[in-house]
Formats: C-alpha cells, structure tokens, sequence
C-alpha cells in the first residue's frame, strides 16, 4: 500500500478549532484530502493517506484577524504582501512606497475577484507567522513522517516551504517522491531568500524525485515554473485546475495528473 502524507497550506486552523486537537486536526484533514484524491486515484490503488498538521504553531490563541483591509498587516507582513503582489503586477514598483499597500490590495481584487484579497492577507499572515515559529512546525511535519515513513510526501503551499525546510533539517527517513503543489518556494525576497538551509536550493539529500505541480494561473506559484528553475533537481508538471479552487488543495489533488504522479510512487518503491 502507497504510504502518501499531505502537507497542508494556509487556512488550516479551522481543523483545531472544530476538533480540540492537533491530532484530531491530522486526522479531519487527512479525511478532506483523501475525499478529493480519492475521485481521481488510478483503478486498483490502495493508499494510506494522513496529514502532517502545525497550523496551531501559527496561531495566537485569539486567532488572526479576518479583517481585509491591507493596513491591520503588521510592518513585516505589510511588506511580504507587496513583495509578492510587485511579482505580478510589476508597475506597482512605480508607486511611492506608502501607496503600494492600497494598491496591491485593490489589484487582487480587481484581477482575482474579492475573496483573493483576504486570502492573500491570511497568507502573508501566516507566512510571517511561519518564519517565527519554525522549530515547532517542522518538528510536527518531522514526526508525522517518523511516524508513516511516507514513499511520498505531498505539500500544498505554504506547506511546501515547511516540507522542504523539514525534508533539509531532519533526515531520518527516505522519501521516494516529494510533489509540491502551488509552491511559493521560488518566490524571491518574500521566500526564496528566506529558506532554510540558505544558499542551497537543492532537492533535500534523502528524496529521491522532486515533482512541483502549478497551475500557471496560480498567484502563490510564483514566477512562473520558478522551483524548477531556481532549486536543482527538481521536473515540473504544469495543470489547469480551471477555478479559483487552486488557492486551496482540492482542485489539484482532484486532478487525474496530480494523482497520476503520486501514485506512479508505487514503482520507485
């Protein structure tokens, strides 16, 4: 049986508010994602799917604010949001600095519809969140493989970046196949040179294949093909997901080409 855990993005605290636990988390998540990959899985295949949960290191215990105004971003994450969104729309560069904030945020609502710019906010959240409470993210992600010894590891967004930085700093156990879907790894001045270890960007040693999988419509996998490009090592498979969905994992794990490349796992075992 294919061993396969997930990786979750963004957005995953409601597991831990709905459950009570960061297990009970795991295990509501693990459910979600199976119910999608399970609609696209090849004849015949049998899969132990579980998830890697942290987002409760990410969280005060009030919760982030859902407010979708760009401002109530502290100073760091103010500046991540606009690091980002100058990726995509480049003439905001062109802006005296105190106005890039309205403007990023009213660009992803005109180009991505209203419910972008929340999301966005809640990344840029999360993400500043992340690079404070490393140690304890990736010791979650660290033992939930020490627990399934995964053939695969799966990791949705934000996800990817805790994966990879787990996959580089704990080195216990082999993985045949890494896919990252929707990955801002190769993000530059807002990820990529944030990662740890720095100066690497290589396929961690004990992976054996690393897939990156990204919608070119995806604004978190940004630029375009960018892991496949900037880290060695590394094929990229691009999708079309046709909806908005890409910002959360459903729409890629539905996909026949997402599940054909983490089952063909099966024959590097």
């Amino acid at each position: 049986m294919l061993r396969v855990l997930g990786v979750h993005g963004i957005g995953a605290h409601r597991y831990h508010r709905r459950t009570g636990s960061a297990k009970e988390a795991a295990d509501a998540l693990a459910t979600d994602w199976f119910q999608h990959l399970g609609t696209a899985m090849p004849a015949n295949s049998t899969v132990d799917l579980r998830a890697a949960y942290y987002a409760h290191h990410l969280h005060p215990d009030d919760g982030h604010s859902i407010d979708e105004d760009p401002a109530t971003l502290d100073p760091a994450e103010q500046r991540l949001l606009t690091g980002w969104i100058e990726l995509l729309d480049p003439e905001l560069t062109s802006l005296p600095p105190e106005d890039r904030l309205e403007r990023a945020g009213n660009w992803l609502v005109r180009s991505h519809g209203p419910g972008t710019r929340l999301f966005a906010l809640t990344f840029c959240r999360e993400l500043h969140a992340y690079l404070g409470a490393r140690e304890a993210a990736r010791q979650a992600v660290a033992d939930a493989i020490a627990g399934l010894k995964p053939h695969v590891v799966v990791a949705h967004s934000l996800g990817s970046v805790v994966a990879y930085e787990t996959l580089w700093a704990h080195q216990d156990h082999d993985v045949d196949l890494f896919v990252t879907l929707g990955s801002p790894l190769a993000m530059p001045g807002v990820v990529f040179d944030r990662l740890e270890p720095g100066g690497c960007h290589a396929r961690p040693p004990q992976v054996r294949r690393w897939i990156d999988i990204a919608d070119p419509d995806d604004i978190v996998a940004v630029p375009s093909r960018g892991v496949a490009r900037r880290f060695d090592g590394v094929e990229h498979v691009p999708v079309t997901t046709f909806m908005w969905e890409f910002q959360t994992p459903g729409a890629y794990l539905r996909s026949a080409d997402v599940a054909g490349v983490i089952f063909t796992a099966g024959s590097l075992t």
